[in-house]
């Protein structure tokens, strides 16, 4: 019998799912042991997973675990390279590849505890070629890009944590689509030592959860910083700054739609909105983001390039192609107007908490021959700027639409305090409505 294709949406909060355990009394093992029944019920429909441990190594590493994640699942996109799983980085060049050691995150993860479960699909080297994994929200979609699997293992049950990436829209993008939450941090706030280099000036470690109060506990517990989200640390009363347009292009009437019920939920629960205008350079940096991301990939990708050629999909083949025509002058003219206008960003958030615009353009995409754009997101990654993508709405058709928040550089707890805040009230909201 055909299953529901709406069927496979189940994140865990990872504080449920540690309650569960604990008042059952099962140990830690048993976490792991669920993720992995999980992949054994659902993986075979949403091919999230490219590598997974056995049952006898997921319990040895959860009876070892000690940390603020001890014996929690994580799921890692296989862009990162790890010990013991292969690693093929989204390309049949690599298929097989078993790196010796781990990329420094997934250290961390092991060294607070969790319980790396297996590897997560991601599009080829980190760019756009779709894969082969199913939205678990409705399987006729895209869960978008390139963290496709690690988002995917999130929504559909198959873990409470994932580690992604951005260099693009690649954590934001794909959370929004799954409807779950997804965490940019500060450019170099987590380190990317081990991980696949696409563009060096912009490849962020990305976090996905259930909630946005999960993705901070993930965040503070790998990077050592106080960034959990407690009620006490929310803003009483945020001000949200509101985009009066938008230089790269006009959201949707879906992404319109979910905007203005998370602003009348913020406004319901005391918070208000401000209207802000972007300057000038914010259109610049489209360009500037093509230009430094093309320039750096066809150096990062230069020995697949040329001596693999045949075995890159026409998309990426084509885009470092037309990246081998970036000189120099055209990187540096576009590097000096990305370090100018890092240091003018602060005055977009003068007088406000946080800025509150669409996570994507739409709705998930029907079909899988796109993973949706990147437009509202390459800028942030430009900047270096924190971003949280709240989860808890929905468009016309049914699929997740999010909301993104944006923060200054080096300010995630107060962008991650915000987003919990929008998303309590679009909770309370959607709660209070008949």
């Amino acid at each position: 019998m055909e299953r529901d294709a709406h069927s496979f949406y189940r994140p865990v909060s990872v504080l449920t799912l540690r309650q569960r355990i604990d008042d059952a009394a099962r140990g830690q093992g048993r976490a792991a042991l669920e993720s992995l029944a999980r992949i054994e019920e659902v993986d075979a429909d949403i091919r999230a997973m490219t590598a997974v441990i056995g049952r006898d190594e997921a319990i040895a590493a959860a009876g070892a675990a000690r940390g603020p994640l001890a014996g929690l699942p994580v799921a890692v996109k296989d862009i990162f390279d790890t010990a013991g799983l292969a690693t093929n980085y989204g390309s049949p060049i690599y298929e097989g590849h078993r790196p010796r050691s781990d990329a420094a995150v997934v250290t961390l993860l092991r060294r607070a505890g969790a319980v790396i479960v297996g590897k997560a699909t991601t599009s080829e080297f980190a760019y756009m070629a779709p894969t082969v994994t199913r939205n678990p929200c409705d399987l006729a979609r895209t869960p978008g890009g390139s963290s496709a699997g690690s988002a995917a293992a999130v929504a559909a049950g198959i873990v409470p944590f994932a580690i992604g990436s951005q260099t693009g829209g690649s954590t934001i993008r794909p959370a929004s689509f799954c409807g779950i939450a997804g965490y940019k941090p500060t450019l170099g706030m987590l380190p990317t030592a081990g991980m696949k280099c696409f563009s060096w000036s912009f490849d962020t470690v990305g976090l996905f959860a259930a909630t946005v109060r999960d993705a901070a506990f993930l965040g503070q517990a790998l990077s050592g910083r106080e960034l959990a989200v407690a009620s006490a640390s929310t803003p009483d009363k945020p001000v949200f700054g509101i985009p009066v347009d938008y230089p790269w292009t006009a959201p949707s009437d879906h992404a319109i739609a979910a905007l203005d019920t998370a602003i009348r939920a913020i406004e319901k629960a005391g918070g208000s909105v401000k209207p802000v205008r972007f300057d000038p350079w914010m259109a610049e940096l489209i360009d500037a983001h093509n230009v430094i991301q093309s320039y750096e990939a066809w150096r990062t990708l230069g020995y697949e390039y040329d001596h693999h050629r045949d075995a890159l999909s026409a998309l990426l083949r084509g885009f470092l192609e037309r990246a081998a025509s970036i000189d120099v002058d055209a990187y540096s003219k576009a590097f000096v107007l990305m370090e100018r206008t890092r240091h003018q960003q602060a005055a977009l958030f003068e007088g406000v908490t946080a800025l509150l615009t669409p996570s994507a353009l739409d709705e998930a995409p029907q079909g899988y021959d796109s993973t949706g754009s990147p437009a509202f997101n390459r800028n942030w990654t430009l900047l270096g700027s924190p971003c949280v993508n709240v989860p808890g709405l929905r468009g016309d058709n049914g699929a997740p639409v999010g909301v993104q928040v944006i923060g200054a550089p080096w300010d995630d707890a107060r962008c991650l305090g915000a987003a919990a805040f929008v998303e309590h009230a679009i909770a309370a909201s959607e709660e209070a409505a008949p």
